[in-house]
């Protein structure tokens, strides 16, 4: 399943976006990464004039069994209380998501909550709850493929109803943990280079964190070479989930953005798997995370803000939607040179 083709995104695109925008009625470059993410969106839709139809945020909501260990600053209880909110508009993710014109998608994957039929949610429940890292492995190797797997089939599922633009977020107490393990992993980083405060947790939990993350590392031996090994190991199902949308999105050839630190480790378990798929990815911005910034790198992306944002959920993912859409309007409804009657130099 993980072993389909990803393509480049063709020159040719990327060749005759620029043309276009060095024609536009501007000096060439003035309008710096709004024109670079123009010309990227040419080149990922293989379409000279592409078309935003509709845009989605998948919100992927998973619970950790190692929060037993005290590495987060609120009770797992947390995670379906907010799946509840997001569910009734009323999270951060809701707001942004509406001031971007993109729909939110919750996903309950491995909650430790029985939801019922609650209308709205879509229930994809794989586990309930990640394991205690400290103690044995977030996954069974199957439970991994399966989280990616259906964040490919939901991105397939979506686009087939017309949306081609996707935010990946999430929502998990305790996700932080494993993400820093990951990145710690496939980066090939000191736990302490890639570890945060996450929600906000004092010196004192700091420090246990970093302690918790090395001991799951040791116990359970991911395997860097082997991203989906490290993902069974010290990941869990939303960040599986998260590098399922990325694999899925660079697949149909649409572009997908990603959030904050959870998000873009998710990113790089894709990544892993299939280089190609950073030609795809849009880094909205750069969180307050310390790993983050390692893990982007890792990927060669460039986030477009940072605005020390920590909340996670895809919101900062959202508000970045409404700057891909500014780049591309740009692109779209600019005059050229020639349209405008403007001379291109002074004599």
């Amino acid at each position: 399943m993980l072993n389909f083709k990803i393509e480049p995104v063709k020159k040719d695109f990327i060749d005759i976006a620029w043309k276009r925008l060095n024609s536009l009625t501007k000096p060439q470059g003035s309008l710096g990464r709004l024109e670079e993410i123009a010309a990227r969106l040419v080149g990922i839709y293989e379409d000279p004039m592409p078309e935003i139809k509709k845009k989605a945020v998948l919100v992927f909501a998973s619970d950790h069994g190692v929060t037993e260990e005290g590495v987060s600053a609120y009770p797992k209880e947390v995670t379906a209380q907010m799946v509840f909110n997001m569910l009734r508009g009323g999270a951060g993710i809701n707001v942004l998501a509406r001031h971007a014109g993109a729909d939110v998608v919750v996903v309950d994957i491995g909650v430790d909550y029985d939801f019922g039929e609650c209308k709205g949610l879509i229930s994809k429940k794989v586990v309930k709850g990640a394991g205690n890292i400290t103690k044995a492995p977030a996954l069974s190797g199957s439970d991994a493929i399966k989280c990616i797997e259906i964040g490919i089939e939901l991105v397939k599922e979506y686009h087939q109803k017309g949306y081609n633009l996707f935010a990946a977020g999430e929502m998990g107490i305790g996700n932080t943990t494993p993400s820093s393990a990951v990145v710690s992993v496939l980066t090939h980083s000191q736990v302490e280079e890639v570890t945060g405060k996450g929600t906000g947790i004092d010196e004192e939990t700091f420090k246990r964190k970093i302690e918790v993350i090395k001991r799951a590392i040791k116990i359970n031996k991911p395997n860097p070479s082997d991203p989906v090994d490290v993902l069974a190991k010290v990941g869990g199902p939303e960040i599986g989930a998260i590098a399922g949308v990325v694999l899925g999105c660079a697949s149909l050839k649409i572009p997908v953005v990603i959030d904050g630190f959870i998000s873009t480790a998710g990113a790089l378990i894709a990544y892993c798997i299939n280089p190609v798929v950073r030609d795809y990815i849009f880094a909205s911005h750069n969180s307050v995370e310390r790993g983050h910034k390692i893990a982007l790198e890792f990927m060669g992306l460039k986030p477009l803000l940072d605005l020390n944002l920590r909340l996670g959920e895809g919101t900062g993912a959202a508000i970045v939607m409404t700057i891909i859409e500014a780049g591309l309007k740009i692109y779209k409804e600019m005059a050229t040179f020639d349209e405008a009657g403007v001379s291109k130099s002074v004599k």
